[in-house]
């Protein structure tokens, strides 16, 4: 009810003072993609990284820490793993180890190398300190903030994990810890019954924008009235026609609506309702600790939320703000602003640890030793690596 109350306020503050606002429409214009080298090697670096760190997860998970090769056929449609498992362990020897365990006529399973679960052991340092686990609850309740109702089904949330930084189990080790902030509830999406996360209370303390505290910042802590204007970073070569960059100019200038606030009630044909819409992808962007995500994603919550095509033509009418990578077997939005070429401005403390799971990716190994093995009814030869 509280949180209904102050959408209430807040909208018919912001309907008194823009549903008389003019409006326009976006030019008759066509914006064209230019491919961004650096941003497309950001892209293209972390590729396979994501199902590392889900296999890992799985086999840390597990009492022996093991699992048997002859199950891996499962794992490929689960992590949505490029190849068939065995060939995908075979691909990362350097954080995967395939072995043959010491009971008698045991089949061969696989474990984290020495150098991979020293990597983990550090990983869950982070993900189990004081300073992480608030940070990723205030992030996770801004997602939450950023919706009308202040609730999502869990598994849009879950679209978003991984990009969130949110544990792989959160909902059993992080959710008990933020009672006062968090509760699972029932839901109802596509008319299915679903559970859902929602907000105990709205905090006003984080209702407040990337770009508004970076206005605040430059004032010296006061809010003025002149227009919250978006980085704007086009890469070379790129060249806006006349009447796109004139449109651009006046789009601009036009007031800034927080995200955190209800702005539905404009036409959502408006220039004002778009510069809302970029304002929400804008923020959600930097919620993300990688501050990208897959565009699918992004599409899912947006119609979620009742954006419909908005989010989608956002994107493409602002590619100095968004750039859309094509790499990596997906189409995956990029915020520009926080990139200096291919690297992250300010890299988040999780980040740092993929980045070591990286690395390991990468290493070479020398071959050790060849074990048969029957999976699915066919013969699998399979290597035991160690480092080189």
């Amino acid at each position: 009810m509280a949180l209904f109350t102050r959408s209430a306020i807040l909208n018919d503050h912001l309907y008194r003072r823009f549903y008389l606002h003019p409006f326009r429409t976006f030019v008759d214009a066509r914006v064209k993609w230019v491919r961004d080298a650096y941003l497309d090697f950001a892209v293209e670096k972390e590729k396979n990284l994501k199902q590392i760190i889900s296999l890992k997860n799985l086999i840390i998970s597990q009492p022996s820490k093991t699992i048997p090769l002859s199950t891996a056929s499962v794992y490929k449609t689960t992590f949505n793993l490029p190849t068939t498992a065995i060939n995908f362990f075979q691909k990362y020897p350097s954080v995967f180890e395939i072995f043959q365990p010491s009971k008698p006529s045991s089949l061969p399973h696989v474990k984290l190398t020495p150098q991979a679960l020293t990597v983990h052991n550090e990983e869950s340092k982070i993900l189990n300190s004081t300073r992480y686990r608030k940070d990723v609850a205030q992030r996770l309740t801004k997602l939450l903030m950023l919706t009308r109702a202040g609730r999502l089904p869990l598994n849009i949330i879950d679209l978003l994990r991984f990009d969130l930084g949110l544990p792989h189990d959160f909902i059993l080790t992080l959710l008990p810890e933020f009672p006062d902030y968090f509760q699972i509830c029932n839901m109802v999406d596509n008319d299915s019954n679903v559970f859902g996360l929602e907000l105990v209370t709205w905090r006003d303390n984080l209702a407040t924008s990337v770009l508004q505290k970076r206005s605040m910042d430059e004032n010296s802590g006061i809010r003025r009235e002149n227009p919250i204007k978006f980085s704007i970073n086009l890469p070379k070569g790129f060249d806006l026609e006349k009447k796109v960059r004139i449109w651009m100019h006046e789009w601009q200038n036009l007031p800034y609506i927080s995200p955190y606030e209800d702005a539905f009630f404009l036409s959502p044909n408006s220039d004002q309702a778009e510069k809302y819409t970029v304002a929400v992808l804008h923020e959600l962007m930097h919620l993300l600790v990688s501050k990208k995500t897959e565009k699918e994603n992004l599409l899912v919550l947006g119609d979620y939320l009742g954006f419909g095509p908005r989010f989608k033509k956002a994107l493409v009418h602002h590619p100095g703000i968004f750039y859309v990578s094509n790499k990596i077997r997906t189409q995956t939005v990029v915020l520009r602003e926080a990139y200096k070429k291919d690297l992250l401005a300010e890299r988040h403390l999780l980040m740092g640890m993929r980045y070591r799971y990286l690395h390991l990716m990468n290493r070479k190994v020398r071959v050790k030793r060849l074990y048969g093995v029957r999976v699915n009814g066919s013969h699998k030869r399979v290597s035991s690596v160690k480092g080189g």
